[in-house]
């Protein structure tokens, strides 16, 4: 006998979100379906008894599937299943993952398993929204120790009014597109995109993301109490050595505050904190060393991350001997390399972004056959992060989440200030050269530099810059930090990314590793970031104020046109014959397609002269023709009553063996007219019923005297 047990989330707008669990996959640690409408998510989580032996991290792994068959959809390609994951999963999998990771214990280490599937969908809510609260009541209903519950929600700001969850529809529509994790108490993760909005709006939309959070929190307590879940499996996964811990802090601690604040670089510093625990294994002996290396690893890391926090907030000094508000030395530099269309490279101390822009036609648009989205992307951003951005030697093994993410947060923060209705495909990439902090931030800062150095229009510069944080005390104590260091994201509480222009901000995402983040050092991050991000905007147009006025020469052309949707069989001809014809006459290359009830014509050429002669055929077939207009034209074909000219692309009118002279003439050639010749002819009259059009030379010639007619 099956007893699901079943809550309810009334969201108060007449929807609301049922989570039930004891009916699916039961074998599971944990297993919830969260249902919102007809989206239908199911959400797995399994734990493993023990930790690996030397595993000192929390080695969580989260997947979000969609299944095509959510939509009675057929998946593309030859084997006709899903397939690798799609960026939108990958990003949804890091939302997951981004909450969910800092509320274990510090102490597990076994391996847990997230398994998030979308088995329903109507397209019309969106279930990335739920993903979040379906871990979470997964891990609820499970005896797996987690610190939570959270939830997440997406709040989207519509015409001034706050909506939470919104659908497809609505975020449409949207000036605020923000998405929110967080516990019952305190908020987890930010992302999203705005359009230039206020620090206040924005910190608005947090907030109401979060009082909805909280009822969704009540719920899963409620349903883990129900399912009798509230006392979590007992486990043992750090051996530790309370002697040992003490000793490495007594005889490290006071050489690792010295370097914390030396003021040295990256690669000096570790090798710095490096000697000290090196030193201090020297007294240890060779058995005892590599019995314990892994709790000697794990406290001096202790050691080195409470050296670098009471450094900061004892004596206000970083690890590179920065103040808590200091950006790092810029310097940027455009038009660095000849081939692609835009370059840029952006130095922010140790961190450097070489950057180029390629400009596409309509071919290089990116297709995008998702379970849920469907359609064409105009605006491209990749983000290359090689090992030896950091000094590392190791193989680049393609693409990881990492990367996706990155160039995720730098794609949104630009693509707003792209020019609207823009005809060229654009393609961004970045490759970090250094990175030693906020590689993704250096991307948006050369990314604007190289937009503009195209010759990309962009309605204003965009910069950002990554924040972190140092508290104690529940952040009764705490000191904010702009620019931050590699390190500093590694061993501190909190990393904050915002971009903008001087007039708002466009996108973010924050990342808390430590509760108790108030709204108060909230406020005092986005004010402080947004002094750093307008110095740091001041050295971008330092370097390059405006973009380029016209495009580099070996940029390709484009130029478009909207036409009457009447008129594009005419342009495209009985297969193709006509848009062909064009394209091999002037050398253009042509496309068109419908939008909204209009023709879409882009003729793209590496030069204007080919362009325009392109636009004027094309011109030409969408023309009406106006009685009384004068034409040159082509003799297309000659008849014994007359001739047929093409005095516009596509147009033929009949040139009347009696419109040709004055004078009367037994055959067309008597007036020196053959195939071929251009002559000038004029509209005389269109036919009504049928729709021929007249032409007439006389009409174009003085009329001689009567008796010269003859």
């Amino acid at each position: 006998m099956i007893n699901p047990i079943i809550k309810t989330i009334e969201l108060g707008d007449g929807r609301s979100i049922t989570i039930e669990t004891g009916k699916l996959a039961k074998q599971a640690d944990g297993s919830v379906t969260v249902r919102m409408g007809n989206t239908v998510l199911l959400a797995t989580v399994c734990a493993a008894k023990d930790a690996k032996p030397g595993t000192d991290f929390m080695p969580l792994q989260v997947e979000y599937k969609e299944k095509y068959s959510a939509v009675g959809r057929f998946p593309g390609g030859f084997t006709k299943r899903e397939g690798r994951a799609s960026d939108y999963e990958v990003l949804t999998s890091r939302l997951v993952d981004r909450a969910l990771r800092p509320l274990f214990p510090d102490d597990y280490h076994a391996d847990v398993f997230v398994n998030i599937i979308l088995f329903s969908s109507d397209g019309e809510d969106m279930p990335d929204a739920l993903a979040g609260l379906a871990a979470s009541a997964a891990l609820a209903v499970s005896d797996i120790p987690f610190n939570g519950p959270i939830s997440e929600a997406r709040v989207a700001r519509i015409d001034g009014q706050f909506i939470v969850n919104p659908t497809f529809a609505q975020l449409a529509l949207a000036d605020i597109d923000i998405m929110v994790a967080a516990t019952m108490d305190n908020i987890m993760m930010v992302e999203g995109e705005m359009k230039e909005v206020q620090e206040h709006e924005m910190l608005e939309a947090v907030k109401v993301a979060h009082e909805a959070i909280k009822v969704h929190c009540q719920v899963q307590l409620e349903l883990a109490e129900a399912v009798g879940k509230t006392v979590k499996r007992t486990y043992c996964h750090e051996e530790n050595d309370e002697v040992l811990r003490q000793d490495i802090h007594d005889k490290c601690y006071a050489a690792a505050y010295q370097v914390a604040i030396s003021g040295t670089d990256k690669h000096q510093r570790s090798d710095a904190f490096k000697a000290i625990i090196t030193e201090y294994k020297t007294t240890m002996s060779d058995e005892d060393a590599a019995a314990k290396a892994e709790m000697v690893g794990r406290y001096y890391h202790d050691v080195e991350k409470e050296a670098m926090r009471r450094a900061i907030l004892d004596e206000g000094k970083r690890l590179d001997g920065r103040k808590t508000t200091e950006v790092r030395p810029i310097w940027s530099e455009v038009d660095y390399l000849p081939g692609p269309h835009g370059s840029a490279v952006f130095t922010r101390g140790e961190t450097q972004s070489l950057t180029t822009v390629t400009l596409g036609t309509k071919s290089d648009e990116k297709l995008i056959d998702d379970v849920l989205f469907h359609g064409k992307e105009r605006f491209l951003l990749h983000y290359n992060f090689p090992p030896f951005s950091t000094g590392e030697a190791k193989a680049s093994r393609g693409v990881g989440r990492r990367e996706i993410g990155h160039g995720n947060l730098a794609h949104r923060a630009l693509k707003g200030m792209l020019p609207d209705n823009y005809p060229y495909v654009v393609r961004v990439i970045s490759d970090i050269l250094e990175s030693n902090g906020s590689s993704s931030m250096a991307t948006v800062c050369a990314g604007t530099l190289a937009l503009m150095d195209a010759g990309v229009q962009i309605k204003k510069p965009v910069s950002g810059i990554a924040m972190g944080l140092i508290s104690e005390n529940k952040g009764t104590n705490y000191a904010i930090l702009s620019d931050i260091l590699g390190d500093e994201d590694h061993l501190g509480d909190m990393d904050f990314k915002v971009t903008g222009t001087a007039d708002g901000i466009t996108a973010t995402q924050m990342d808390i590793k430590v509760d108790g983040l108030s709204f108060e050092i909230l406020e005092n991050a986005l004010a402080q970031a947004r002094e750093g991000r307008l110095h740091i905007l001041g050295r971008i147009t330092d370097t390059m104020s405006a973009p380029r006025a016209d495009f580099k020469d070996n940029a390709p052309r484009i130029e478009s046109l909207k036409i009457g949707k009447e008129f594009i069989g005419a342009v495209i001809g009985p297969g193709g014959k006509i848009i062909q014809g064009i394209q091999e006459a002037t050398g253009a290359t042509i496309s068109i397609e419908e939008i909204d009830g209009f023709g879409r014509v882009e003729i793209s050429a590496n030069s204007k002269a080919v362009i325009d002669a392109a636009m004027a055929k094309i011109k030409g077939i969408v023309s009406v023709p106006d009685i009384g207009e004068i034409y040159k034209g082509k003799v297309s074909s000659i008849m014994p009553y007359g001739a047929f000219v093409e005095f516009l692309p596509g147009k033929d009118g009949l040139l009347h063996i009696s419109e040709i002279d004055w004078k009367r003439l037994d055959k067309v050639e008597d007036a020196g007219i053959k195939e071929g010749d251009i002559i000038e002819v004029k509209l005389v009259d269109v036919d009504q019923k049928t729709g021929k059009f007249k032409l007439s030379r006389k009409a174009l010639m003085p009329r001689p005297p009567r008796e010269e007619q003859k």
